[in-house]
């Protein structure tokens, strides 16, 4: 009896080994397939990780110090550029109406000039009295001549319309001023138009023989 059951139990352990080992053969492929797949997973990870693109660095903070002083230095030349312009304005606003009277001042000054051996007659003395008071009314305004004659030619002041020889002026001055020039202020008002000297006149030859004949 002894002998029967040991042979039983000996036969339900190797029963039990082969039940083992077969469930770890069924086991088997499964690990290797699983540890298999784990490369592949992990590859695919790291092939995202590369086709993923940089991203872009964060721009640096702006200077709003700096920024704020260079604002405040150009509003402050814009206000003094504004007020420049706006005196300038004010300072040359009557040049055009200036400018107008000026033919009226030119033409009696010529009727003067004619009148001169007259002086006395009342008519001339009325004309005079005109002529004064419009250079005075044009010199409260700022506006007042210059002289050009004698004087070299300042082509932001005086306009030549001719040269021509002069005894008496030297070569590149002005000879003679056919219109007066006028300054408002600082600026010119209106352009003198003069006559500027060539140089003394050429002599003429003398004829052969002294005498003319």
């Amino acid at each position: 009896m002894q002998g029967k059951e040991d042979e039983k139990e000996v036969e339900e352990t190797a029963g039990a080994i082969d039940e083992v080992e077969e469930t770890k053969k069924a086991e088997g492929p499964a690990e290797k397939s699983s540890s298999a797949k784990a490369p592949s997973s992990a590859k695919a990870t790291e092939d995202k990780t590369a086709d993923k693109p940089a991203e872009p660095e964060k721009p640096s903070e702006p200077d709003w110090k700096t920024l704020y002083a260079l604002t405040l230095a150009d509003f402050d030349n814009y206000k003094k550029r504004a007020a420049r312009d706006r005196e300038d304005t004010y300072r040359y606003a009557e040049s055009d109406i200036l400018k107008d009277v000026l033919p009226a001042v030119d033409n009696l000054q010529l009727a003067l000039d004619s009148a001169k051996d007259k002086a006395e007659d009342p008519f001339v003395k009325g004309v005079k009295l005109v002529y004064d008071t419009l250079l005075a009314s044009l010199k409260e305004h700022g506006a007042e001549p210059f002289d050009s004659v004698g004087n070299d030619l300042d082509t932001e002041k005086m306009e030549a319309i001719a040269h021509l020889p002069s005894a008496d002026v030297a070569e590149g001055k002005v000879s003679i001023e056919s219109k007066r020039g006028w300054m408002l202020r600082d600026k010119v008002l209106r352009p003198a138009q003069v006559v500027v000297s060539s140089g003394a006149p050429e002599k003429a030859a003398e004829p052969e023989g002294g005498d003319g004949r």
